[in-house]
């Protein structure tokens, strides 16, 4: 049996696509009780209300037939932000050379965060400014924004 996410994105994908985006990620996930199905969003020059729109109503009703999750949940489909979470190889790919921060399990050289470039992605395997952390050392990688 598939898992939720994978049919959510399956469904999602040329929804995104019809509505000039790309689809970013899908999370099924249980916060204070409750179900929520997020589905994230791109798109080149950024995603507004209306793209949303766009990939939100088709996309409900197309999970209204084919029915992939039994009981309730919350649906959103959002922007996947400035800050974006990088999660799978595409998104380390589409954002090599970017700045990113670093969030590791445990310190390492002293600390557990880290912000600089990311300079290489393999097999879950992270580098920023040529230092490389392994997968099992590695919580998050997030797009670094400044202000």
């Amino acid at each position: 049996m598939a898992k939720v996410t994978d049919t959510v994105a399956a469904l999602a994908q040329p929804i995104a696509e019809q509505a000039g985006c790309t689809l970013w990620d899908v999370e099924y996930v249980k916060e204070a009780g409750e179900w929520f199905l997020r589905v994230y969003i791109d798109r080149e020059g950024g995603v507004d209300i209306d793209c949303c729109e766009a990939v939100s109503r088709p996309l409900s009703d197309a999970l209204d037939e084919a029915d992939p999750i039994q009981g309730s949940y919350t649906f959103e489909v959002s922007s996947a932000g400035l800050d974006r979470v990088l999660k799978k190889p595409a998104h380390f790919k589409q954002c090599m050379g970017r700045k990113v921060d670093l969030k590791l399990y445990r310190p390492v050289n002293g600390g557990k965060e880290r912000t600089g470039t990311l300079t290489a992605y393999e097999d879950g395997a992270v580098s920023v400014d040529n230092v490389r952390f392994e997968k099992n050392d590695v919580a998050q990688v997030r797009l670094h924004v400044e202000f």
